[in-house]
């Protein structure tokens, strides 16, 4: 019988034989292993792969379809725009960025971020300066190059693009897509024949020892909205390259920030979402007839690149602006009346003034003008041009801006509801708005309370003298005081508005504006006619009008 000190030596005399064995297995399977891939990737064994089929490739099979047709046809008359613009001393101080020509603040001094849309359309075409996009300011690295496209209209060698791919460059290159693809060539040297800022169209040209491919423009009204349409261009300069989408929208306004947020009234894009890129600034949008009806001008993003929303200046714009850019004058002439007005007004404003079936309410009538000889007058509403119905003030502009200047309309107009008609000349709208600015605030007196401040939200005092002197006025009372969400706030009435009028009862004073307001009572139609004490004496007023609550 084994005592407890023999079993323990037997028990560790059984695990070190079974440890022994088990490191030999183990080395027996990696020497194994060792001469088992030794035997597998030497050089003494090949691979059987004798039943292997070689590769061949296919004969080219043609898959043309519309889209490659296109590309094919356009493509040649599609250019890339390259600009280099030497170093100027910035006059933007710090703290601030330049946009247009207005000098916006940035929070705390900080101009390294902005708005996503302001900061993208900015420097849209693509900028190379590392300039971060300002145009006044000097590089750090010296001469500014920036990237955009255009398309060839001339075999002579014209070329449209957008005002902002040229504009403050000090030299153009224009590279063909037959040019070789090499960034050590700048390309060839493109001078500016015209330039209109308003729909941000420029024509340029180069020299053409031989005859150049040229696109072909299409009818941009024409358009449909769900259209199939290709952009071409040189995103990020990248040439050649084409996008597919589809209209979205058409006769779509965005905003400049160089107006603070108002739209500019000639521009009037096509929307699309065919990916359009930096660099694709100044390319055309072409319709399946292989046909130009726009041409590429801006995105709207987040991300400093495609989302889906771009922007197409429409063909028929740009056919009117080039024909006036390549005169003798190269400079694009609009007509104009001399008359302002908002761009939309409340319900309340047009059943007010009766003309709720379409027609633009007179503003200002600038003194000496076309409008003002024939009699027209603030609170008019023109509802015809020539007998063609106006719908709106785009129409009205476009009906206008296109006639010759020296021309004559007749103009139909509402006049406290009685229809007149009444005959104007035609001007140049450059030179009729030449001094149109606005003047110096005038700083408004303390609040006091006024029967309007509970049911309008506004107090409202005398206008001071002075001011009344400046802006030539015998009536009316100011604003102190708007109360946010309140009813005047809601209609966008301000702090320095004059009111001059109310349901068409004409402010003499404090005491005609509380025995006005008195009378006021809720769910009524309530119209406001009011000037602003920053502008002119002939700056006209604006009409503000809703539902009381």
């Amino acid at each position: 019988m084994d005592t407890p000190k023999n079993l323990f030596a037997r028990l560790r005399n059984h695990r070190l034989s079974a440890s022994f064995a088990l490191l030999a297995v183990l080395s027996v399977g990696i020497i194994a292993g060792s001469i088992f891939t030794r035997s597998v990737s030497g050089k003494e064994q090949t691979a059987d792969s004798s039943d292997a089929r070689p590769l061949t490739i296919p004969k080219p099979v043609d898959l043309s379809n519309a889209f490659t047709k296109i590309a094919k046809d356009v493509g040649p008359a599609v250019v890339n725009i390259n600009t280099e613009s030497l170093p100027k001393q910035s006059t933007v101080k710090r703290g601030t960025r330049q946009w247009h020509g207005q000098v916006i603040p940035t929070p705390n001094g900080d101009d390294s971020q902005q708005g996503d849309m302001q900061d993208f359309l900015k420097r849209f075409f693509g900028g190379q300066g590392g300039d971060n996009g300002d145009d006044d300011a000097t590089p750090s690295g010296g001469v500014r190059q920036a990237l955009g496209s255009g398309f060839i209209v001339d075999s002579r060698g014209y070329i449209i693009t957008n005002n902002h791919v040229v504009d403050k460059a000090d030299k153009i290159y224009v590279k063909l897509s037959t040019d070789p693809d090499n960034e050590t060539e700048k390309g060839r040297p493109a001078r500016v024949i015209g330039v209109d800022a308003e729909t941000d169209i420029a024509v340029i040209k180069i020299d053409a020892p031989e005859p150049l491919p040229t696109v072909k423009l299409g009818n941009s009204d024409g358009a449909q909205v769900g259209d199939w349409v290709l952009a071409i261009g040189s995103p990020f300069g990248l040439s050649k390259t084409v996008s597919a989408g589809i209209v979205s929208a058409k006769g779509r306004s965005i905003d400049d920030p160089g107006t603070h947020g108002a739209p500019n009234q000639f521009q009037k894009f096509i929307q699309t979402d065919a990916a359009i890129n930096p660099g694709n600034s100044g390319g055309p949008l072409v319709d399946m007839a292989g046909q130009v009806i726009g041409m590429n001008t801006a995105i709207y993003t987040q991300s400093a690149g495609s989302e889906g929303i771009g922007f197409a200046m429409p063909s028929n714009t740009i056919a009117n602006v080039y024909n006036m850019l390549i005169s003798p004058d190269h400079k694009v002439v609009r007509g104009s009346i001399g008359i302002s007005f908002q761009g939309a007004e409340s319900s309340a404003v047009s059943r007010m003034y009766g003309f709720t079936n379409g027609g633009v309410l007179v503003n200002t009538v600038t003194p000496n003008g076309p409008a003002a000889k024939a009699g027209v007058k603030p609170g008019d509403v023109i509802v015809s041009v020539d007998s063609k119905p106006v719908k709106d003030g785009d129409q009205l502009v476009a009906e206008i801006s296109s006639r010759r200047v020296g021309s004559t309309v007749q103009l139909g107009l509402l006049r406290n509801e009685a229809k007149l008609t009444v005959t104007t000349g035609i001007a140049d709208r450059a030179k009729l708005f030449a001094d149109v600015g606005n003047g110096n605030n005038e700083n408004a007196p303390p609040a006091e309370s006024d029967a309007g401040e509970g049911k309008l939200g506004i107090t409202v005092t005398a206008i001071p003298a002075a001011l009344a002197s400046k802006l030539d006025t015998k009536g009316g009372v100011i604003i102190n005081s708007v109360r946010p969400g309140s009813f005047a706030d809601d209609i966008h009435l301000s702090k320095g508005d004059i009111i001059v009028e109310i349901n068409k009862k004409p402010v003499a004073d404090e005491s005609s504006y509380r025995a006005i307001v008195n009378g006021l009572k809720s769910g009524q139609d309530v119209v406001f006619v009011a000037r602003s004490s920053a502008a002119k004496a002939s700056a006209g007023v604006s009409y503000f009008g809703g539902t009381l609550p």
